[in-house]
This record gives C-alpha cells, sequence and structure tokens, in this order.
C-alpha cells in the first residue's frame, strides 16, 4: 500500500510517497481503508517535531480520517468488514490503510460523505467540548471567535450559534468573514496581520471592544494566540471565560492584572486529554454533533482537497493560512 511518510524532521516538502506493507489488526483493533483524512495544524507541527507527541520515524502524518473497515482483530464485537467510521489516530492517516483502537471509532452515517465525515471530529469536538465543559457557554451569552474561518473556528461559529449564543467572528479578510457570516456568525471583524506595534495592538483592543459592546464578551475562544490574545482578553465581560486552544500565531505573555481587573478564568482547551479521561462523554458529544450534521445545524467546511502524492501540499496550505475551512487529503 502508499503511504506519505516523514522520515526527517522538515517541512511538507520533506514527505516521501512511499510503499509500505499494510498493517495487520491486533486485539480490539480495526484495520481500516482510509477515503478521506482531513489536514489540522497539530500536523504541520509533528513533522517538524515541534508538536508535544513525536511518534518514531517513519511515520505518516493525518490525525483525522474516515473509512471503511477491512479487517476485524480478536475480541472486536460491534464492527464488520464494509462498516464505515471516522476516528482520530494522531498520526498515520495519510496512507492507503491504518489501524485503529475499535473503541475510538465512531459509525459514520449511511449516506453521508466521507470527505465532511473525516472533518467532523478534532475541530467540532474539541470545540463543543471547549464551548460546553470548559466555555459553560450558555443562551444569549456573547462568544468572541478568533481565527474565525479555520477549521475550529467556523466550528465554534457553528456550535455557538447551535448554543443559542451571539457571535462575533474575527477573521484576517472579507472572504473569510463571508464564511463565518455563510456559518451563522451575528457580526465579524477583520483584523490586520500580527506582529503588532503598540499603538497596533491598542487599535485592536478597541477593535475588539466595539465588536462585543460594553458587557463585553462573555466566552473568548482562541485557536490563535500570539499578539491577538492580549487585545482580545482586555475585551472580556466580567467573569468571562478565555479559551485557550492553540497558538499557529505564537504562544503569548498575559499580563495577569488583566485577570484580575475583570475577575475572569483564563482556561486551557486540550481536547486530547478530555478524551482520554472522560472517553463517555466525549462520545456523548460527538452523538450531538452527528445528530446537528444530520439535521444541518453543522455542516463541515472543505476548503480543498487534494490526491495523496499532493498530501505536502495540503499541509503547507494550512501551514500558510490560506484554507478557509478544512483541506483534506483523499484516498477513495
Amino acid at each position: 500500500m502508499k503511504a506519505l511518510l516523514s522520515r526527517q524532521p522538515g517541512g511538507p516538502e520533506t514527505l516521501e510517497l512511499t510503499e509500505v506493507d499494510a498493517p495487520t489488526p491486533g486485539k480490539g483493533e480495526l484495520a481500516v481503508r482510509v477515503l478521506a483524512c482531513a489536514i489540522n495544524y497539530p500536523d504541520v507541527l509533528i513533522i517538524e517535531d515541534k508538536y508535544q507527541m513525536r511518534p518514531p520515524r517513519p511515520f505518516a502524518p493525518g490525525a483525522e480520517f474516515a473509512g471503511e473497515v477491512v479487517a476485524v482483530g480478536e475480541g472486536v464485537e460491534r464492527w464488520t468488514a464494509g462498516d464505515r467510521l471516522i476516528a482520530v489516530t494522531g498520526f498515520g492517516g495519510l496512507a492507503e490503510q491504518i489501524v485503529v483502537d475499535a473503541q475510538r471509532a465512531f459509525r459514520l452515517p449511511e449516506g453521508v460523505d466521507p470527505v465532511e465525515g473525516s472533518a467532523l471530529l478534532m475541530t467540532y469536538a474539541t470545540t463543543i467540548h471547549a464551548l460546553k465543559d470548559r466555555g459553560e457557554l450558555s443562551q444569549g451569552q456573547k462568544l468572541l471567535v478568533l481565527g474565525a474561518a479555520g477549521g475550529v473556528g467556523l466550528a465554534a461559529v457553528e456550535i455557538g450559534k447551535a448554543m443559542g449564543a451571539r457571535v462575533v467572528a474575527a477573521v484576517s479578510s472579507e472572504e473569510k468573514a463571508e464564511a463565518a457570516r455563510a456559518a451563522g456568525a451575528d457580526e465579524t471583524l477583520i483584523y490586520g496581520r500580527a506582529p503588532f506595534a503598540k499603538d497596533e495592538s491598542k487599535a485592536l483592543s478597541a477593535a475588539f471592544k466595539e465588536a462585543v459592546g460594553p458587557s463585553g464578551a462573555d466566552v473568548i475562544y482562541d485557536p490563535v494566540g500570539g499578539d491577538y490574545c492580549e487585545p482580545a482578553l482586555r475585551s472580556i465581560a466580567w467573569e468571562g471565560r478565555y479559551l485557550v486552544v492553540g497558538f499557529p500565531a505564537g504562544i503569548p505573555k498575559l499580563p495577569l492584572n488583566l485577570t484580575l481587573l475583570k475577575s475572569c478564568d483564563v482556561r486551557g482547551v486540550f481536547w486530547g486529554g478530555f478524551v482520554m479521561r472522560d472517553p463517555r462523554r466525549n462520545a456523548e458529544h460527538v452523538e450531538q454533533l452527528i445528530r446537528w450534521w444530520q439535521d444541518g445545524t453543522i455542516s463541515p467546511r472543505i476548503d480543498r482537497t487534494y490526491p495523496l502524492q499532493e498530501g505536502g501540499a495540503a499541509i503547507r496550505r494550512l501551514a500558510e493560512r490560506k484554507a478557509v475551512g478544512k483541506v483534506v487529503v483523499t484516498l477513495g
């Protein structure tokens, strides 16, 4: 079978399309033919050895995928060959076949697009955990979403609306603002490209405050980090919750006096850790996401698809922040 492998640390150009042996499922595992593999920011980092998980080389990046069961390991009962599923493994998805723990797989509903299915778990499951469990977002509250045209950003817009919030979407271009509005954002804000000088940071803070209104944002969803963080935090409401999701713009440093003045919380969102500690609640979240997906409440936006041999270009598109929605590599 073919796999796109990382043999040495580096950018997308270092990935090699190679023939490897097909995997065999062990006890409790499924061997799966990959139909589509969605690209996420950890894929940018993991091939450069900049992610918290460093799998032994050679390995295929690609953390989430949709596929079809081709073989069932010992002790697996509820899956049979031909069943379709979605799953997150951390890496290995940019290959024609992969082995996955059967307990970490979710059934793909009949008749749905596996390309969209491949883009459901990491972004939407991260976001429903963030907004429900960490952000405690409730009906009528105000949600500010940074990077609102990326995969997790659009998920936050859609789930925020599903939870009854008023959503302000912050993006870097009018094209991305249109995507956020199409996803349901009540208001959009276009910001510049970091790094920011002191006066630019103050201007961005003022723009955030104007966008969310005098009472501030009850929840701020930040998958961006960098120089956007402090200006956004200055727009938070009294006892608001600032959700730390990711750092493609860099890891920020916050003046903690701001948290005192607003009596607000800065809360980390580590979906992978949550899945390991509370798989039952995560499964409940995924069931809710699938119901929303089937009734049209949420709809993964696919920016572009690439064949396996162009998987490096897919990762590069995400790294360069050109994607509006999710980038997906198709293998079916």
